[in-house]
């Protein structure tokens, strides 16, 4: 139900915007390449924010082909929303609203709507972010005459509820240092994103190539993090090192960045193991077998191997903690430490000090 109380109705493809020419990235964009450009927008329950995003997508300097609204069954203001926002719009985007229905889950509805795009490349876009006006020229251009399986990303401004700009960025959240910006830049991404993702969807743009390649999504991953992944071992990541986007932060926020403090850290080294080891192992076991579908080189391929032989060693630690000083021993010794997990000695001392 909406603000009214009547039910929305299912729609499966509805243009919501006016349709013009196909507009092609020659603006601000050099090359013979120029591309098509795709705006994939999910939104669930989003009214309070909404909003903003959708007009600042309709503000860039280069407009996108389309804009694909997939929405997984709100209950509050947001179609409504989407509904006034584009009313009369009179620019080229073609707003689509493809999805209404649960589908029930942010991987999952970006996969529809994903799926539903037409353009050449596409532009993961969160419903309560604001896009600074020259994001899709800058992003664009990185795939002007461009390889196929590129995958592109973004740094970000964060801001809280109210739009107030707040300390650091995206990346500084993220931890995304210098050492990891250099191998970013080697075309080392795979070396990093086996460790740890640092590539977050709200920021990121990618070729329709990748997609067709890396769906399906497998469940143990995330979306954003299985195609910077995917595009690492088949393609190519590349950082642009520039804010083009506001990360707005809030409580209501699905999935996204933290920065835990100093206690909650602790709190996570000390508290059960559960099941995050068989998540992790699955994980990679997930990627093996994806990788093994496609046009993968060798070294990563064994580099992937090796990952799911030290997930699948961490899952098989003993309960007893002393027990577990052998085995841990043998991985650092082996280097899985220092180049398949994501803390590296910190990670260390939590599979010795986690209760089982």
């Amino acid at each position: 139900m909406v603000k009214g109380g009547r039910p929305r109705p299912v729609v499966t493809s509805t243009s919501i915007g006016r349709t013009s020419r196909t507009p092609r990235y020659t603006a601000h964009v050099s090359g013979s390449g120029a591309k098509t450009v795709s705006v994939a927008l999910c939104t669930y329950n989003g009214e309070a924010f909404v909003g903003d995003q959708l007009r600042s997508i309709l503000d860039q300097e280069t407009p996108a082909l389309e804009v694909v609204i997939s929405d997984d069954g709100s209950t509050d203001g947001t179609l409504a929303i989407i509904d006034d926002v584009t009313k009369g719009y009179p620019g080229p985007t073609d707003i689509r609203l493809t999805h209404t229905t649960r589908v029930g889950g942010v991987t999952q509805n970006f996969d529809r709507a994903i799926g539903a795009c037409r353009g050449d490349v596409v532009a993961l876009c969160d419903q309560d972010d604001v896009w600074e006006p020259r994001k899709l020229s800058v992003l664009g251009q990185q795939f002007v005459d461009a390889p196929p399986h590129r995958l592109v990303f973004s740094n970000a401004s964060l801001i809280d509820e109210t739009g107030t700009r707040l300390p650091g960025t995206l990346h500084d959240s993220l931890r995304l240092g210098r050492r990891e910006r250099t191998e970013l830049r080697a075309g080392r991404a795979f070396d990093l994103l086996i460790r740890r993702n640092v590539v977050t969807g709200a920021v990121a743009a990618f070729s329709r190539d990748l997609y067709a390649d890396a769906a399906p999504f497998p469940p143990s991953w995330v979306h954003d993090e299985w195609l910077a992944i995917i595009a690492s071992a088949i393609g190519e990541v590349v950082l642009v090192d520039e804010t083009l986007v506001h990360y707005r932060l809030h409580s209501a926020n699905q999935i996204g960045i933290s920065d835990p403090g100093v206690a909650s850290r602790i709190g996570r080294m000390l508290g059960k193991r559960g099941d995050r080891y068989s998540r992790l192992k699955t994980r990679a076991d997930d990627l093996v077998r994806g990788l093994e579908r496609l046009s993968t080189p060798g070294p990563l391929l064994a580099l992937a191997q090796r990952k799911l032989a030290f997930e699948e060693a961490r899952a098989a630690y003993p309960k007893a903690r002393l027990s577990r000083i052998t085995p841990i021993v043998r991985e650092c010794a082996r280097g899985s430490y220092s180049h398949l997990s994501s803390q590296r000695r910190l990670d260390m001392i939590r599979d010795l000090l986690q209760p089982a």
